[in-house]
């Protein structure tokens, strides 16, 4: 059988006047409108900042690619030598 979860009594939870104060409410409405921008800026950056080294990682992979492709010892060590499949 499974127990139920006794749920904690209202008494045992703090009110929100016990609780301390936080930065949140510290802080002006219009500091705090600040920070979020500021933080969703910053995120922004870091996100456009990841795509371009994707890409740089991409070109450099297609790059790297076509470099071997253009290389004949390299396409004659990796070539399937069992040339009886292309009668």
């Amino acid at each position: 059988m499974a127990k139920k979860r006794r749920q904690a009594s209202p008494s045992n939870r703090p009110s929100s006047a016990e609780q301390p104060a936080t930065l949140k409410d510290l802080l002006s409405s219009e500091m705090v409108d600040k920070l979020k921008a500021q933080a969703n800026e910053i995120r922004a950056e870091e996100e456009k900042r990841k795509e371009e080294e994707r890409k740089k990682a991409e070109q450099a992979r297609k790059a790297e690619q076509e470099r071997l492709d253009n290389d004949f010892e390299h396409l004659l060590k990796n070539s399937n030598l069992d040339w009886r499949k292309y009668k």
